[in-house]
């Protein structure tokens, strides 16, 4: 896990978007367990107040449970979710690659056509 610590974005927010792109992305699957709090805030170096935060977070989210005596560990994920969470993902990126389009004076037709061409690469 990287932590950036000049970043401007709160480590607890840091730890909680790593986890949950690996949980989205099903690198960590349903009832798999979060490493412990206490564990992790010494593998960063970081305050265990801040590593709870994180979690809970996380927990606020609905992606991971707490077990008393166990730790968190990853909700089912409802696939309509997932599937929503991705298509808002997919919608900041290309927002972003437009705003590069329009300062670049890429056309619309430019910018649609080099969609086109990545997908089909990606096939």
């Amino acid at each position: 896990m990287k932590i950036m610590q000049n970043s401007g974005v709160p480590i607890y927010q840091q730890i909680a978007e790593q986890f949950k792109t690996d949980i989205l992305n099903g690198k960590m699957k349903q009832g798999e367990y979060l490493p412990s709090i206490r564990g992790l805030a010494k593998e960063l170096r970081i305050s265990v107040i801040t590593t709870m935060k994180a979690y809970e977070e996380l927990e606020k989210q609905g992606l991971v449970t707490a077990v008393q005596g166990k730790g968190y560990y990853v909700n089912a994920q409802d696939s309509e979710m997932l599937r929503e969470q991705h298509m808002r993902k997919m919608e900041e990126f290309l927002m972003s690659a437009i705003a590069a389009a329009r300062v670049a004076g890429i056309t619309d037709k430019e910018l649609l056509e080099t969609l086109k061409v990545l997908c089909a690469a990606e096939e």
